[in-house]
């Protein structure tokens, strides 16, 4: 693989600082350890709009509105005008304006997108936030703009947007794009990335369940697909170092009415600029 190539598919690294506090604390304290590993995994990070997002972000009508069963604000996004209202979904340290390419195409076909920025991320005031954080976000955003023909959601919100259709979110199609999958998986792959012991990915899953309530693994992904009966497109990138694509083809076998599209080196983030794939999510939701 060239050094260009290599670029462009790797996945964003941890600070040594932030693995040096991981490994000093992992000496003396398992709970604050895990509270550590908590915290940094619910903390987004907010990047600054590239300038290929200017223009949907100043042409976009922006409303703030109050997610009633988390207690947040968040940012909401309309771009374009139509009837036919599609919903955008950003994924880990995104944000609304992320899915411009996406977005562009959409109006040229006669669409207007309606996207957000979740809890602590992008415009939105928050320093923390979580999937289930989303999904209220999707729910509530639909009562307020819907309804939505269809929903296209890239990574955390691609697993956001199964959940909110396995919680009643009614929509005709939807896209997934370098969708996680697994709970577990993604919680040992941070601590892995962490450089800890693999056994702080069951202390970390089992904190998130005795605050916020239920079995973790109920949100993955292919526990919603089992329960989605409507067309899904799975796009994902087989040199994806964020997200494996063995995530893609889980999912596919749980759901009953699906595509799926492979691409190479693209990773986890330039996939969503890609003409092919953008063509391909076009031609899915016209057919």
């Amino acid at each position: 693989m060239s050094k260009k190539k290599e670029k462009s598919v790797q996945s964003i690294e941890i600070p040594k600082i932030i693995l040096f506090i991981a490994k000093f604390l992992s000496v003396f304290s398992s709970k604050l350890t895990t509270l550590f590993a908590a915290k940094l995994f619910t903390t987004p990070i907010k990047h600054k709009i590239p300038k290929r997002e200017h223009a949907m972000e100043h042409e976009s009508a922006q409303k703030t509105i109050t997610i009633s069963e988390i207690n947040k604000e968040i940012v909401v996004y309309e771009y374009g005008k139509s009837d036919k209202k599609i919903l955008l979904v950003h994924g880990w340290s995104g944000r609304g304006t992320q899915l411009v390419k996406i977005a562009d195409e959409l109006l040229k076909n006669g669409f207007m997108t309606i996207s957000f920025d979740a809890p602590a991320h992008g415009k939105s005031k928050g320093n923390s936030s979580i999937m289930i954080e989303f999904i209220a976000s999707i729910l509530e955003i639909e009562k307020q703009y819907g309804p939505f023909e269809f929903a296209i959601g890239h990574s955390l919100g691609g697993m956001s947007v199964l959940n909110a259709i396995k919680q009643n979110l009614k929509i005709k199609k939807a896209v997934i794009i370098g969708s996680g999958d697994i709970i577990q998986d993604i919680i040992d792959d941070f601590i892995n990335k962490l450089r800890l012991n693999p056994e702080y990915g069951i202390k970390l899953r089992n904190h998130f369940e005795a605050k916020f309530g239920g079995k973790m693994d109920d949100y993955s992904a292919y526990k919603a697909a089992e329960k989605t009966e409507i067309p899904v497109l799975i796009i994902h990138d087989k040199d994806d170092h964020d997200v494996s694509v063995k995530a893609a083809y889980n999912i596919q076998k749980h759901l009953k009415n699906s595509e799926i599209m492979i691409t190479e080196s693209l990773g986890h983030r330039k996939i969503l600029g890609n003409d092919d794939v953008i063509k391909k999510i076009i031609e899915f939701l016209k057919q």
